[in-house]
């Protein structure tokens, strides 16, 4: 039996996690391919892909689009998710206040309303 070569770093998803894991309800967990992941609600909001190259993060089509346009040296869309309300970051070149702003939309879209008051309130 051939063992799949791991192309990808779990350090790489270590900032993203931290500041996932802060918001309510969200959880850490294992994705495509045995990469790290963090799902809400058990949907999937964040994950490293396991080319190890970006991370693909949960967002409406519309925010989508306003983030590609606004930051084309960070974002990407590959094909296999146009269909799908995913924008895929670089794992490099990011800034931290980028981060959270992103992953803070991200959540919402997954957040029942009492976990965005609890939010909103503890803030």
């Amino acid at each position: 039996m051939k063992s799949k070569l791991i192309k990808y770093n779990p350090q790489d998803f270590e900032p993203v996690k931290a500041i996932a894991l802060t918001f309510p309800g969200a959880e850490e967990s294992v994705s495509h391919e045995g990469t790290p992941s963090v799902k809400v609600r058990g949907k999937l909001m964040c994950r490293l892909h396991d080319n190890g190259e970006f991370i693909p993060i949960r967002l409406d089509f519309a925010l989508r689009d306003a983030y590609l346009e606004k930051y084309p040296e960070l974002f990407l869309l590959p094909d296999h998710f146009k269909a799908y309300p995913y924008i895929c970051m670089l794992t490099k070149g990011y800034t931290k206040k980028l981060l959270l702003e992103i992953l803070e939309l991200s959540w919402k879209g997954l957040a029942n309303k009492k976990q965005i008051q609890d939010y909103i309130d503890q803030k």
